[in-house]
């Protein structure tokens, strides 16, 4: 996994995680959603990244 990959991937999951906090504290449901969505886009990313990197060891 590219080191940029791999922060631009947290950098999503660190943002969602406010977003669903900030949301949750504010009762913004909109905002608590588009958290939780920011977070399952990191966890992809890096999945993804994941599998290219199993490829690239073969």
């Amino acid at each position: 996994m590219g080191t940029d990959d791999k922060i631009d991937a947290k950098g999503d999951e660190l943002k969602g995680k406010v977003k669903e906090g900030l949301g949750g504290a504010t009762d913004d449901q909109g905002l608590e959603t588009e958290g939780k969505v920011d977070q399952a886009k990191g966890h992809l990313k890096e999945s993804a990244e994941k599998v290219k990197d199993a490829f690239k060891k073969d």
